[in-house]
């Protein structure tokens, strides 16, 4: 071991659970200041209305998966492909790989921004969006979309920051962004001093230039060489692409298995309901949506020391520091999800007194909050197995997920009309999720048939 750095003889030789503790808080931190930022936005655009709070409802499926693919997928995908390089002792590989990773996330933040602008409002429609709340859904979108390529520029260099084990630099720059949001919506929705009043777009707009400020602080800790593994002129090299996508282009699959179960699932509530079911939804919904982030706090981690382990060959090791991380995200989330169905209304009333949208709301927690702790288990896992590059179980886990949730859901709601036999088959997909993850994981699956890593 004596030629890896010190960070990397860390993951590969300290204790794990305070190996994983010290790594994870920083993270944990930070995911919890991102979302309260985009719910301080949510609670300022509810001034404006139903309409705009379902238009944002409609919106967030979208923006939540740009967030995931370019994050926990792509970014899972370079931040596993880094750690492993480094854990075999390849630091040209893992320099290599950070221009790598930044070209693949660029242009798929270009590629998605010109199909939302382009598509957005047949999208919006489909997913139930109707008069003034299908306004509201385009007013925020395109704006947001149109500046989505620094979404994913910031998200790939701070993936290459985390794949060497690195957690604090990306924690501080992402906890910039509640210092920069918090103040600058609120300015840039209702208008202040020379800021005109922008309406729904204002809150896009804060977003844009908190992504804009994070994409330069992190580049240029990449670009100076403060990093591990930093951005260098290389020739592009296949096997490198490959090392990345084999892992983040499976792990995008996942992320719009969970996108495209929520959107299906308003299109759903929308068909049964109004604009107030669909927002009351999506405003339960989004306390989901959050437990996403707050597993990545500590996924991040899992992929970095699940990678590094892996690289090195030790491979129990990696398997523990995976079921270590799996119990945290069952306890955390089941807590939050127990919470919710215990108090639906403490949440929900932070962001609509409507009584229709706090009924719809209450329903939805009260039955699926409690199954949350094993989409938290399964999410861990899943980036526990990008840290391996073995995502055909947690691949599969969201395909039963998504049969379970939506095909069932679908006939439910046709035979009853109730909502709440729609709200039990998305948390019987859940319950059903965490669980094929965590048996496969278990029965070694990583483990068989793996591929020797590119050199």
């Amino acid at each position: 071991m004596g030629g890896h750095a010190a960070r990397t003889r860390l993951m590969l030789e300290a204790p794990i659970v305070p190996t994983l503790l010290r790594l994870a808080w920083p993270n944990v931190l930070v995911m919890a200041a991102q979302p309260a930022a985009g719910l301080v936005e949510v609670w300022f655009v509810s001034r404006l209305g139903t309409d705009a709070l379902a238009g944002i409802a409609l919106v967030f499926p979208a923006v939540m998966l740009m967030q995931m693919i370019s994050s926990g997928a792509m970014g899972g995908g370079i931040s596993s492909a880094i750690a492993r390089a480094l854990g075999a002792g390849r630091r040209e590989e893992a320099d290599a790989l950070v221009l790598h990773g930044l070209l693949i996330n660029v242009g798929l933040g270009a590629f998605f921004a010109a199909t939302m602008l382009a598509f957005g409002k047949p999208i919006y429609a489909a997913l139930g969006g109707v008069g003034g709340e299908l306004d509201a859904a385009l007013a925020y979108s395109n704006v947001l979309f149109a500046g989505m390529p620094l979404v994913w520029a910031m998200n790939a260099f701070a993936s290459v920051i985390r794949g060497t084990g690195n957690m604090i630099v990306p924690a501080l720059v992402v906890s910039l962004g509640f210092v920069i949001v918090v103040p600058l919506s609120p300015l840039l929705i209702f208008g202040g001093g020379p800021l005109p009043a922008l309406g729904v777009a204002g809150g896009a707009v804060a977003l844009l230039s908190f992504y804009g400020v994070g994409t330069a602080i992190l580049g240029w800790y990449v670009v100076s060489g403060r990093n591990l593994a930093r951005l260098r002129r290389a020739r592009l090299r296949w096997p490198l692409f490959r090392s990345i996508l084999s892992v983040g282009a499976v792990s995008s699959i996942s992320s719009i298995q969970t996108n495209v179960i929520i959107a299906l699932a308003t299109a759903l509530v929308a068909s049964a309901g109004g604009a107030e079911a669909v927002a009351g939804f999506g405003t339960g919904a989004r306390l989901e949506y959050l437990l996403v982030p707050l597993v990545f706090g500590f996924g991040a981690p899992l992929v970095a020391l699940v990678g590094t382990n892996i690289g090195a060959g030790q491979r129990e090791r990696a398997l523990r520091i995976a079921f270590v991380g799996g119990a945290v995200g069952f306890i955390a989330t089941g807590a939050i999800g127990l919470a919710a169905a215990l108090w639906p209304g403490a949440w929900l009333s932070l962001f609509s007194a409507d009584p229709a949208v706090i009924a719809a709301g209450s329903a939805y927690l009260r039955v699926v909050g409690p199954a949350y702790g094993f989409f938290g288990l399964g999410l861990a896992l899943y980036f526990a197995s990008q840290g391996a590059g073995r995502l055909f179980w947690p691949l599969a886990g969201g395909f039963l997920r998504f049969a379970i949730a939506i095909g069932g859901g679908s006939i439910l709601l046709e035979a009853t009309g109730s909502l709440e036999a729609l709200f039990v088959a998305l948390a019987l997909g859940l319950v059903a999720y965490g669980v094929i993850v965590a048996v496969a994981v278990a029965c070694g699956t990583w483990f068989r048939s793996v591929r020797a890593a590119p050199r």
